[in-house]
This record gives C-alpha cells, structure tokens and sequence, in this order.
C-alpha cells in the first residue's frame, strides 16, 4: 500500500489485504466524500455492484454511465447490499439509521459520520456490526489517510474486507475510539489546513515575483516533496527540517519569520479547536441516548 517498505516496516498498523469476494455495496447519502469513494472502488478494481444513494439524485446520475445503481431509497439500498457505507451529516445519523436498521441486522456498517461514536450506531441499530471511520477529501485523489475502529461483533474477516475497502481510499491506520475525535480535528481537517499553507506560499511566490501558474505548482510540489521524504525516511521531522537549514543561510530568514509569527502555535490551536468542536457535536449525540438510558 505504501511505497516505502521502511515506512511500513516502522509503522506495521499498515498493511495490504486482497478482497477475494465482490460484495454488493451501498453508499447511503452520496455527497463530496460518498462520491469519492464510490470513484476510488472503481478506480481500484472493484467489480461488485455499488448502490449509491442520494436525494437530489440528480446529482449523481451520472454514475449510472459507471455501471452505478442510483436510487433515492435507503431502506431498498440497504436491503440489496451486502456492506453499507454511511457518509451523511451527524445530525441526520440518527433518523437514516432508525430508517434502515431492520435492513442492516447482522451486516457489515461502514460509518464515516464526523462525530458519532460506536455506542450511538449500536444504541439505534443493535443488531447491526459496525466500523467507525474517518478519511479526509484526499479520498478524491485515492490519497486519504483513513482511521478506523471496529464494534466487538464484526469479525476478523469482515474487518480485512473494510481494510480492502480503506486501501482503496488511500492509506489507513486502527485506532482506539478514544483517538478519533483528535483525528477527526487533525488528519480530517488537515486538507484545509495544507491548502491554506499551499495558497499563502503561492501569494508569497506572487509578492516576491513570480508567475502565478509557477507560485502554485512550486508551493503544491514543495508540500508534495516533504509529505514524500517525511514518509521515505528514517530522519526525525526535525532532521529533515534542518537539513535546509544552514548557518547564516537563505532558509533560517524564513523560519524566523515563521517563529516570530507563532504558526506552530497557530497550527495546533487549529487541531485543537477542531477536534474540541468534535467532541461537541459527540456529546450533543450521546446525550440523546443517555437522557433515555
């Protein structure tokens, strides 16, 4: 899965699996990142039927030319499929699910609602066994880093089958649900964060000079380039860091700017923020079942 056999070697949580049986997938709700995993199972061989749900089905029609089967209907979609896939709102989890639950008992649930934890899917659907996930939009480039927790009932092969399903996402790592909110607020949101990085080093690029089409694709290689060394290396990010760095050099002007301007700082206050607004929206969920219990 992972270019670098030494990056694997030092992090064995990634692994390769081969899905031996096609199942029959439905995708509930197929916005942004439904979308992109439908695309990615394609892009990726998967030769199984794909039921892709949405309400403006409009939108998505297109995926028939695929080979896609679009539909407005949840209950029919979870029905017919083999593994469900979960990608709407956290605050529509609750409504969808009491939805579908007779037609997900004892089938595997893939959920990649921000926010919602384990206890709540099993709390609405008992009867079903489900995996909790969290990718980010690099899902539309097949370059997403995807964690994932699993309830006690699925199994170890239903568990390969999701890996199957994880790597054909990107890249993906199994986590304790305790880690999943941080997640959420910092691999999850981490696109937003790079691409707002790549945008101010592309206006650096344009205020020292430089062509726009040049500022931009120097800025993207330049993050693409680091990502793929931090990955290859066995150096501590800090090594790599200094190995621009040279006494009396063009670099250290910049990472003094960059210090003064606290963007270390800046940064994770950001991951902090987000992963708090997680847990926020975790405890507003929770609190439906736990004022019932």
């Amino acid at each position: 899965m992972e270019s670098s056999q030494r990056f694997k070697s030092r992090y064995p949580q990634f692994s390769s699996v081969t899905l031996k049986k096609q199942p029959v997938i439905a995708v509930i709700g197929t916005g942004t990142i439904g979308r992109a995993i439908v695309e990615s199972l394609i892009n990726h061989g998967f030769k199984g039927k794909i039921i892709a749900t949405r309400r403006r089905i409009e939108e998505i029609m297109d995926l028939t030319e695929k080979g896609i089967e679009v539909t407005r209907n949840n209950r029919k979609a979870a029905k017919n499929a083999d593994i469900i896939m979960l990608c709407i709102k956290p605050f529509d989890i609750k409504s969808v699910l009491q939805e579908i639950k007779d037609e997900i008992k004892g089938k595997l649930v893939i959920s990649f609602v921000t926010a919602v934890p384990l206890k709540f899917l099993k709390k609405i659907a008992p009867n079903a066994k489900f995996i909790r996930a969290m990718p980010n939009v690099a899902v539309l480039a097949q370059a997403s880093f995807t964690a994932y927790c699993t309830d006690p009932d699925v199994t170890d092969n239903e568990k390969e089958v999701a890996k199957e399903i994880f790597k054909a996402m990107g890249t993906f790592w199994e986590v304790d649900e305790k880690y999943m909110d941080a997640i959420t607020g910092l691999s999850g949101s981490a696109p937003a964060y790079i691409a707002t990085i790549i945008e101010a080093m592309m206006y650096a690029g344009l205020k020292v000079g430089l062509p726009r089409e040049l500022a931009l694709y120097s800025s993207i290689y330049a993050v693409l380039g680091t990502a793929k060394l931090a990955l290859n290396s066995k150096k501590h990010i800090a090594e790599l860091k200094d190995m621009v760095v040279t006494p009396g050099g063009v670099t250290i002007e910049g990472i003094y700017e960059l210090e003064d301007s606290r963007i270390r700082t800046a940064i994770m206050r950001a991951i902090e923020a987000a992963t708090q607004k997680s847990r926020k929206i975790a405890k507003i969920i929770l609190s439906e079942i736990d004022s019932k219990d």
